[in-house]
């Protein structure tokens, strides 16, 4: 068993190439590169790697279908996260529209003077339109916390949910320039792929209101985030509250600057509690397929003997 102990420090891929050749499992984070370099390393190496166990529900870090050609399996921790996801998503929601961040920051500065009466108004949150951009398990999620609010939801989804789920979790379908016109609240829960980079550019933010505000808790490269600096430059949307960025963990250094968005250092799953279902699910994964068993969350099962 070799491991990285040093809280906070991200390997490079050349110490990932160097280390992981020779074991049997990896257990991986989504800062790891596990590309098909790293792969045929791996298995051209003695023990040979037999599965890649991901800490995480995306897996946009690695190259599955490199794997599957060389015949190692993957696997992630779907489903433990999600409520956790979607309460962080939703803190983001809040946080822009009542422009908190942006408050305690000038409180601490030693700003506030005394009450007044449109000092740091924000966006009202119950009553308005909630958008959701994908409706797997955390865009659901966020419509149940949505209804405490009031909110009206629509989303879109390329997988339209049956009639049933609808109703069960008040959503209505839209096709998604229908979504992003009319919401108030546009937030991104599609997974990552080549289909979805950039999803969110300059064409897709002209279409929203200008009172409008976007949450993004998915993944980075799923906004064009060159596109949404100038956005808000222009005054296009209203705000932004962002969990992930496209090319993390650098950040464009214009948002830094910007007092309407609210930037998070990717910890929408990061309750203690949630953490460690993922850890202890992404090593049952290896337990399983170790004892000659199907791991429960292998993504290509095809490579099972």
């Amino acid at each position: 068993v070799e491991a990285n102990m040093e809280e906070g420090v991200i390997w490079p891929y050349e110490e990932l190439l160097r280390r992981g050749p020779g074991h049997d499992y990896i257990y991986s984070l989504l800062t790891d590169n596990i590309d098909a370099s790293f792969l045929e390393a791996c298995a051209a190496s003695t023990p040979r790697l037999q599965l890649v166990a991901n800490m995480a529900v995306g897996y946009n870090n690695i190259d599955v279908e490199a794997a599957t050609r060389l015949g190692i399996a993957v696997s992630n921790t779907p489903g433990v996260l999600s409520d956790t996801t979607a309460d962080l998503a939703f803190a983001l929601l809040m946080a822009t529209a009542r422009r908190i961040s942006e408050a305690e920051r000038f409180l601490r500065a030693g700003k506030y003077k005394g009450w007044g009466p449109l000092l740091f108004c924000g966006a009202e949150v119950h009553g308005s339109t909630l958008g959701l951009i994908g409706a797997g398990r955390i865009g659901k999620i966020m419509s149940k916390r949505a209804s405490g609010f009031e909110m009206k939801v629509i989303y879109y989804d390329v997988n339209r949910m049956s009639a049933e789920d609808e109703a069960m979790y008040h959503m209505t379908y839209m096709p998604m320039d229908e979504v992003l016109q009319m919401a108030d609240f546009v937030s991104v829960h599609t997974p990552y792929m080549p289909a979805t980079h950039h999803l969110i550019s300059e064409r897709e933010l002209k279409l929203m209101k200008p009172t409008a505000i976007l949450i993004n808790t998915a993944r980075g490269p799923i906004v064009d985030e060159k596109a949404l600096v100038r956005a808000l430059q222009m005054k296009m949307i209203a705000g932004v509250g962002l969990d992930v960025f496209e090319n993390e963990p650098a950040v464009e250094p214009e948002l830094l600057t910007m007092e309407n968005a609210v930037l998070l250092p990717h910890i929408a799953s990061a309750s203690l509690n949630t953490r460690t279902l993922m850890a202890t699910m992404a090593s049952d994964n290896i337990v399983a397929h170790h004892q000659g068993q199907r791991p429960p969350n292998i993504l290509n099962p095809e490579v099972l003997h």
